[in-house]
């Protein structure tokens, strides 16, 4: 019993961090993960569902998948923000397409600003948000 209420103290310890790419920029995702691995491994990962599927199929981390992006996994990360429960997002987008969710997107970039949640659209961000813990 001792064990599992130390587990569970040291996970709401451990920052959180959201790992979400838009298809055009899930590559540039995985690389960057996967140069950066070794800092990850001290955050909670969660990531929408095919971004973590990805990320966990190729390397040793564990995201936890919580929705798919356009049916309605940015609106679910928002909410996850008003919660408390992100400490830090990063999105890799794809500002040169068009998406059909595009007030989704604006609505969970909107939340991670007005709630002061560190949020990184691109690498040059990310690295920031990954150095500064």
């Amino acid at each position: 019993m001792q064990t599992v209420n130390m587990l569970s103290h040291k996970n709401r310890l451990m920052k959180t961090i959201a790992l979400i790419a838009h298809d055009n920029r899930k590559t540039e995702l995985l690389n960057w993960v996967k140069s950066n691995q070794h800092a990850l491994k001290d955050y909670k990962l969660v990531g929408t569902s095919n971004t973590s599927k990805l990320i966990n199929d190729l390397l040793d981390l564990d995201v936890t998948p919580f929705g798919h992006g356009p049916s309605g996994g940015d609106i679910l990360l928002a909410a996850r923000i008003l919660q408390g429960e992100i400490d830090k997002v990063i999105f890799f987008i794809d500002a040169e397409t068009p998406h059909g969710h595009e007030h989704d997107i604006q609505t969970l970039i909107r939340t991670a600003v007005i709630n002061n949640i560190p949020i990184a659209l691109n690498r040059a961000s990310a690295d920031l948000i990954v150095l500064e813990n």
